[in-house]
């Protein structure tokens, strides 16, 4: 825990140092320096409001399992989980959740991490990940930034540690996700019944 809250604050203060980078809006594919397509599994939307998960699941929609959900600290330098975990295998393609710009692709503590940037300001952030797109590529949602490295003991099993910064401070990645990709389950309207009589639940015969 120690060393992923300072493998954490390392990757911040690199962050931090990085030159600012226009934010880049959605790149249709065949567009030069544009890689992969948000038309994937996983994703909603279109054009610069198309959204992805960065990798697919087993879910509806593609949903992966969220190991662990964001927890901020209560203090920069506090304890916490500033991103969230998605259960996937090593080798595992991950994409980009929102249309943008590759401002870091590289280790940190020997650990490979690769940063997006989607709008002046903010930055969402790919561990362990082997990138395989280099820096100052344009990517659209759902475009391929790396692959999934094998685990580094963050999880105790592989797993995509998923982070979204504004300046420094750390906010929830899922806030990047609308609706209907975070539903687990497909909505259903129930019908709405009195009380249950002794025929069954419409207390019919």
């Amino acid at each position: 825990m120690a060393l992923h809250l300072w493998l954490t604050m390392t990757m911040a203060a690199l962050l931090a140092a990085l030159p600012g980078v226009p934010g880049a809006p959605a790149a249709a594919p065949g567009v030069p320096g544009a890689v992969g397509t948000a038309a994937a599994p996983g994703c909603a939307g279109s054009g610069a409001a198309a959204r992805c998960w960065p990798v697919a699941g087993p879910g509806v929609r593609g949903r992966p399992v969220v190991l662990r959900a964001f927890e901020p600290p209560a203090t920069p330098w506090a304890a916490g989980h500033r991103g969230v975990d998605l259960r996937a295998g090593p080798g595992t393609p991950v994409r980009a959740a929102a249309a943008g710009e590759v401002a870091f692709a590289g280790r940190v503590a020997g650990t490979g991490v690769v940063v997006l940037r989607i709008a002046p300001g903010l930055r969402v952030t790919y561990e362990p990940v082997r990138a395989t797109v280099p820096v100052g590529t344009r990517v659209p949602a759902g475009g391929q930034v790396g692959v999934l490295d094998p685990a580094t003991g963050h999880c105790g099993t592989a797993c995509l540690h998923w982070g979204l910064l504004r300046g420094d401070a750390y906010l929830d990645p899922l806030s990047l996700l609308p609706a209907v990709l975070l539903r687990a389950g497909p909505s259903r309207l129930l019908p709405v019944f009195g009380p249950a009589g002794p025929g069954g639940p419409e207390g019919g015969p």
